[in-house]
């Protein structure tokens, strides 16, 4: 499904995207060493089981890059000239391998381009949930995107 044009988003308009994603073990642990990431909590057992949390952590760049992801194709496919930046990034709780995670997406904000004639720039609040529906994973993600007419 393609993105949509600045000229079609509509401020407060919000978006269930309907790709679901478990995080496995593998995700995690494939990140994490991509990323030069040695975190204890993510990657090892014995240690995150002394935790506070009793359990190894999922990777918070991963959760946030998944959210990202999982919004791409109902909102900017085919129309992102550049992501412009990301704000207010925050992980109100915990992602634990096993959870099956979803996205909402909401416009909060929408503006033409200075430099750009016929594109714009829409501010997208992204939301990552766990299957009990608690917020995981949350930023705002401004993006130029090409208008219609462009």
């Amino acid at each position: 499904m393609p993105g949509k044009f600045y000229d079609e988003w509509q401020i407060g308009e919000t978006i269930a995207h309907d790709i679901r994603r478990t995080v496995t073990e593998t995700d995690n642990l494939l990140f994490s060493t991509m990323t030069h990431n040695p975190q204890p909590l993510h990657l090892d057992a014995e240690a995150a089981r002394e935790s506070e949390f009793g359990q190894i952590l999922v990777n918070g760049t991963f959760t946030f890059a998944l959210m990202v992801g999982l919004s791409v194709g109902d909102t900017t496919l085919g129309t992102l000239v550049a992501n412009l930046g990301y704000d207010k990034l925050s992980h109100p709780k915990p992602t634990f391998l096993g959870d099956t995670l979803h996205a909402e997406t909401e416009v909060v904000e929408k503006r033409e381009s200075k430099s750009r004639p016929g594109s714009g720039i829409v501010t997208f609040r992204h939301r990552l949930l766990n299957q009990r529906d608690e917020v995981v994973c949350e930023c705002l993600r401004m993006a130029l995107i090409t208008g219609r007419e462009a």
